[in-house]
């Protein structure tokens, strides 16, 4: 009994110290030694300083103090005991929307509409895999707008489902990305919505994101890199626009796609001056920093084949007119940033927009033309005021520029609002106003919407 209880006062005195230098022996009946003799064999005691504890990170420790605490990393990282190659990402994402949406339809005959509503307008389950030091996959699962008006619960489906392959020649000029990654068509539209400052983006940004392929992320093969962050750079080829996303220049989808080649293009963005290099692609800095750069970018699907409708006397429909598209998107981009204030701003052009897809007996051709249009965005941060940030967005877009005299295809939209981050990204609630103009031609109206925005990841 006195030599159990000597042992256990041995133990006890013994893990209240630092073990990095002791060795210790242990005979068949369970007693600990300092010396090694005969019968007793080597015993290996393990606490947090000598066992390879996994990482398990969250805090992004460059962050600004706001009124929570440091923005978290948008996904948990967790690091595998013996292979720090291998490591598991996870995280979740809500957006929550409450709007009031006014429409002031410029035609007495129709009935101006109020609605209000409230909405999930991002829920995601993101999730990421590490095998090695040059590969990982990448995906998440969503149901957006759930609840948006009348559209009730919608569905979950897949989103970014990419293969990630990193430095393979131990540079950062060369990297793959396989199956549904973004092709940046858009600035804004690349940048993921967590860190965007208005959740909605601007319309003609949107068009471009399903004008080359299917919201920007058709399954795709694409290299990217860059040299010293100075010049950026992808190309890529792959699934192009589908028929739910194939719109005219009124807003209408055509009724079916025949024949579609693979679609392909790149984009080069330019940091030139020195200390002011992007490093990562955000569009609020929480007044910390500066950066500039500036790109272009050219994508283009060579084969199209449609089929619209063609409305006959007795009122029926038939897909008999048809149309060969070889759409082509050019966008040019713009952002900078020091320390408090923030500018960006896109040009987007169009070629071989379809007027219409619907048109009556007597007309058997489907009209193409031009579409171009562009925004600027800005943002002023004030910590001093609890990292409060009042932005503004203005956005110009002519959906149709070959139209003809008396019709209108413009559409002008303005916002104003303010941010408040109260744990960056990860926790932020903002209020803004926006006001829509639609030509004649693309629904002659006025829509108003106040919203009341949160956001919450981890």
């Amino acid at each position: 009994m006195k030599k159990i209880v000597l042992s256990t006062m041995a133990v006890l005195a013994i893990g209240s110290v630092s073990l990095s230098a002791a060795q210790f022996y242990v005979d068949d009946k369970g007693q600990l030694f300092t010396t090694p003799a005969e019968g007793r064999k080597a015993f290996e005691m393990t606490n947090e300083s000598k066992s390879n504890v996994s990482k398990i990170t969250i805090v992004d420790e460059k962050s600004p103090d706001f009124l929570y605490g440091k923005q978290t990393h948008i996904n948990m990282k967790f690091v595998a005991d013996d292979n720090s190659d291998m490591w598991l990402k996870a995280g979740v994402r809500i957006q929550g929307t409450f709007e009031n949406v006014e429409t002031d339809y410029n035609d007495v005959s129709k009935t101006d509409t109020s609605i209000n509503d409230a909405y999930l307008r991002r829920v995601r389950f993101e999730v990421a895999a590490g095998f090695n030091k040059w590969t990982s996959f990448v995906m998440d699962v969503r149901n957006d707008k759930a609840n948006y008006q009348q559209s009730g619960e919608n569905e979950f489906n897949v989103g970014d489902a990419y293969v990630q392959i990193k430095k393979p020649f131990g540079s950062s000029l060369v990297n793959f990305k396989l199956f549904r990654a973004k092709i940046d068509v858009s600035r804004t539209e690349t940048i993921k919505s967590a860190r965007t400052i208005a959740y909605d983006r601007p319309a003609v940004a949107d068009a471009a994101a399903q004008f080359i392929s299917h919201n920007r992320r058709g399954t795709n093969a694409q290299v990217y890199g860059d040299l010293n962050k100075k010049v950026h750079y992808q190309l890529a080829f792959g699934d192009a626009t589908e028929e739910t996303s194939l719109l005219d220049a009124k807003g209408k989808k055509t009724s079916e796609i025949t024949e579609q080649s693979f679609f392909y293009g790149g984009k080069i963005l330019l940091s030139p001056f020195d200390g002011w290099e992007e490093t990562s692609k955000t569009e609020t800095y929480f007044g910390v920093g500066k950066h500039f750069s500036f790109g272009a970018a050219y994508w283009a699907v060579p084969s199209i084949k449609a089929t619209g409708i063609k409305r006959l006397s007795d009122g029926s429909d038939e897909n008999t007119r048809t149309v060969d598209l070889n759409n082509k998107l050019i966008n040019l981009e713009m952002s900078a940033h020091y320390k408090n204030f923030m500018i960006q701003g896109e040009y987007f052009k169009f070629d071989d927009v379809v007027k219409t897809w619907g048109s009556d007996e007597n007309n058997d051709d489907i009209e193409t033309g031009k579409s171009s249009g562009w925004y600027v965005l800005s943002e002023y941060v004030m910590p001093e005021l609890g990292y409060i940030a009042p932005f503004v967005r203005y956005e110009s877009w002519d959906k149709f520029e070959d139209s003809a005299a008396g019709e209108d295809y413009k559409f002008t939209s303005k916002m104003a609002g303010v941010n408040w981050y109260l744990k960056g990204n990860s926790i932020k609630a903002g209020f803004m106003y926006q006001k829509d103009e639609y030509g004649a031609s693309t629904g002659d109206k006025d829509v108003e919407k106040m919203k009341i925005t949160t956001q919450f990841f981890f």
